[in-house]
């Protein structure tokens, strides 16, 4: 059944009200709101009928409504107006994100602490995949006779290093010298295409053979294959200052879902190349999430690489606070990882 504007016009007076005061509303409420101009009898009805209609529910006898999952789903869906964020609170954004040092894993624990500070709810931020950021310089340098340590550093400004055996007689300089050409062709290419690029090297070479394919081997195995997912939390007891966690069974069970990063970044990921994505209660896969809404976010890193921004709150959260939030944050992430970094 299609809802007429009446029902429009008091399912979203009731949601804006529980959004604020998680409290059950009744039809006097509805009634008193700016603009509703309908009699609590009439409202009354269009309440019974939304109950009906799997909208609204009523937790106790004689109380008023709640919204339900779905009647959140028709809010974001259809009746949710994105809010202007203010001058402060951008110049706030930028100002907070700008501090750091451009390095990536510095912006990401920035835009969580931030995220979580501007909407009281928790941030979850999980950094571009490895694999997909493009190399910016290779480096050697000698720790004893048979190793060195090997820095690769990429386009996001993610540091990455591991120890790789070299021959007893290979010089400081000559470890230069190959550094300096693993640059010259590794340059602007991503960490998933060592491979192919590396067995062009081999051909045009010689020397030195050993010593490349054990570079080549630690470039896929350490750097890449093994790298950690990066999952950057902020504000994880914030959502306990609600009271749909004041109870400890829900509370311990949220609390239980970060102890499992990978499980949560996986989910985060799987949201990756949309810009705004809105999971409400059950649509949530995580049975912790499932009394929860997750909004999610893209930030990109240059043109191919991309980054999830999340916010978890309760399903009555404000949502229209939290997508302007992310769409912003999202943009000043991508500059600042992208542009400074070119």
């Amino acid at each position: 059944m299609v809802l007429d504007e009446r029902k429009y016009m008091i399912l979203k007076a009731i949601i804006d009200d529980y959004i604020i005061t998680a409290m059950p509303v009744g039809s006097r409420t509805v009634s008193r709101k700016k603009g509703v101009g309908f009699s609590p009898a009439t409202i009354r009805n269009e309440m019974s009928d939304l109950e009906e209609l799997g909208y609204l529910a009523q937790p106790h006898t004689s109380a008023g409504r709640v919204p339900s999952d779905k009647a959140y789903r028709l809010y974001v869906d259809s009746l949710l107006n994105s809010e202007e964020l203010t001058v402060e609170e951008k110049k706030r954004i930028e100002d907070y994100i700008a501090r750091r040092s451009g390095q990536v894993e510095d912006v990401i624990r920035a835009a969580a602490d931030i995220l979580a500070d501007a909407t009281q709810y928790t941030s979850v931020v999980v950094a571009p995949r490895i694999q997909s950021l493009r190399i910016k310089r290779v480096q050697m340098v000698p720790v004893d006779e048979n190793t060195a340590l090997m820095i690769v550093v990429t386009s996001a400004g993610i540091i990455k290093d591991a120890l790789i055996s070299i021959p007893p007689d290979m010089s400081s300089e000559n470890l230069y010298s190959i550094s300096e050409m693993l640059t010259r062709e590794l340059k602007d290419h991503t960490l998933s295409e060592v491979r192919q690029i590396f067995a062009r090297v081999f051909r045009d070479m010689s020397m030195n053979r050993r010593l490349l394919g054990g570079v080549m081997k630690v470039m896929e195995e350490k750097l890449v294959e093994d790298a950690p997912e990066d999952i950057v939390i902020g504000g994880t007891t914030k959502l306990l200052n609600y009271p749909e966690y004041s109870d400890i069974e829900k509370a311990k069970n949220f609390l239980t879902l970060f102890e499992n990063k990978d499980r949560l970044a996986g989910m985060l990921k799987r949201a990756g190349g949309m810009e705004i994505t809105i999971r409400i209660g059950r649509e949530n896969e995580i049975e912790a999430l499932q009394n929860c809404s997750l909004v999610t976010a893209t930030y990109r890193v240059g043109n191919n690489a991309s980054g999830t921004l999340g916010v978890i709150g309760p399903t009555r959260m404000n949502y229209r606070r939290v997508v302007s939030m992310m769409e912003y944050m999202g943009e000043v992430i991508s500059k600042m990882l992208s542009g400074g970094n070119e």
